[in-house]
């Protein structure tokens, strides 16, 4: 394990759950939000998604303005915009803005994959594979667009430049890896969906690294389902919510998120389903006790800098209690 503290945060893909509203959502992850905040979440990011009626972040940098003006400390950000999606210039200005409105507290984490089906990928960019080719490219001039020094340049993001902005590379194989060395940003890996490539991907950042003004050495977020309650039992009838949404990714019927009901033995033999199991790996579901062994493990493995937590629960007072219960195991881990 590092010897320096382990920071955690969380990542949300603002879920719909049956029942609810957008506002309700948004009010809900603005919630949780102040409620890491008193926990000493170091960050609390918001994914980008697209055609998916149980995922609200969409818009993601208004998303990210709402919940950084009803916070104080906490660093905002997204993990992360999906950049083929967008002219690098108009991200530049969005989060030029963020970064003026709330200074040293937002975050711009890239990420390459389109976080939506191919059909909607090409209705929001129709050069969208194009674009994807070029996210190394499309990243340097990020950049450039935040730079001072492009001050005398014919296209600029004025109301970026000399704004401090973080970046962040996301991935889910090596490809991205590869990237975040090369530029010496930090790297954030998907590891709550995507955990085939997870070591080899740290591995060959570590090895890769090369240090820049933003980083003097490798700094690694890893992403990790989490789900607390006081029992095990009450964890696991929270989990199957979760379980029932990774159902409707596998079968292209994704639906709001659903009440949990008590753990079956077809949820049960779901759970043990090759490709289920392997995707849901690094979800670490439980008591405080079960989780925090769990985790510990985890960090013992990967030398983690960060763990960035995703919690797929259906009510928020639930969410509040298992982001609680995973700050007080996050302390007591250092």
């Amino acid at each position: 394990m590092n010897t320096q503290p382990i920071a955690y945060s969380i990542l949300d893909l603002a879920l719909v759950s049956e029942g609810h509203s957008l506002k309700q959502t948004f009010s809900n992850a603005l919630k949780l939000a102040q409620y890491a905040e008193t926990y000493g979440y170091t960050r609390y990011w918001l994914a980008e998604h697209h055609n998916a009626e149980n995922i609200a972040s969409n818009a993601t940098s208004i998303l990210i303005g709402y919940i950084a003006q009803g916070t104080q400390t906490i660093r905002v950000g997204s993990g992360g915009i999906m950049l083929p999606n967008h002219s690098p210039l108009i991200i530049a200005e969005q989060f030029g803005t963020l970064g003026s409105l709330y200074p040293q507290r937002i975050d711009l984490g890239l990420g390459r994959a389109p976080g939506t089906d191919r059909e909607t990928a090409e209705a929001i960019r129709s050069d969208f594979m194009k674009a994807a080719h070029s996210f190394p490219n499309e990243v340097s001039k990020i950049q450039t667009y935040f730079s001072t020094q492009n001050e005398d340049a014919k296209v600029r993001a004025t109301i970026a430049e000399g704004v401090e902005v973080p970046l962040y590379i996301l991935g889910s194989s090596t490809d991205s890896a590869h990237l975040a060395a090369q530029k010496g940003l930090p790297y954030a890996f998907a590891s709550h969906f995507a955990t085939t490539h997870l070591f080899e991907a740290i591995e060959t950042y570590r090895k890769e690294f090369q240090p820049s003004e933003e980083l003097e050495t490798p700094y690694v977020i890893a992403g990790v389902n989490i789900i607390i309650a006081e029992t095990d039992e009450d964890a696991q009838r929270l989990a199957t919510s979760l379980i029932r949404m990774i159902v409707g990714i596998f079968t292209g019927r994704r639906a709001k998120v659903q009440p949990p009901t008590e753990m079956t033995e077809d949820l049960k033999d779901i759970m043990r389903n090759p490709q289920v199991h392997q995707m849901l790996k690094y979800s670490f579901i439980g008591s405080k006790a079960t989780v925090k062994a769990q985790v510990k493990e985890f960090l013992d493995q990967t030398k983690a800098d960060e763990l960035i937590a995703v919690t797929h629960i259906y009510d928020i007072d639930s969410r509040i209690r298992s982001a609680e219960l995973f700050a007080e195991i996050m302390t007591e881990l250092q």
